[in-house]
């Protein structure tokens, strides 16, 4: 399992959420309508220090980061997040390893 936060979407977040390097943004599986490799659950994003990061990457003076508990939610699989300009939002797409 990996992550791959492109520089434009880093910079996408630190516009929108305000933010500053040396920040976190902590990706988490979620009770929702469901996504693409699990039924029920979605990925969720939060602005918080970590406390036990299993997965990370930092962009642009951000980390990007899993905590532990969460990595079963991309076991198999590589997250990219990309950044699509014609919306001015946020890609995930993922991609079996």
């Amino acid at each position: 399992m990996t992550l791959n936060v492109t520089q434009q979407a880093a910079d996408w977040y630190k516009k929108e959420l305000g933010l500053q390097s040396g920040d976190y943004i902590r990706f988490y599986a979620r009770y929702s309508n469901t996504s693409e490799i699990h039924p029920g659950f979605s990925l969720g994003i939060a602005t918080e220090d970590p406390s036990n990061p299993g997965l990370t990457q930092a962009s642009e003076g951000i980390t990007f980061y899993m905590e532990e508990k969460d990595l079963w939610y991309l076991e198999g699989y590589r997250l990219n997040v990309t950044y699509l300009p014609e919306h001015d939002d946020i890609l995930y797409a993922y991609e079996r390893e």
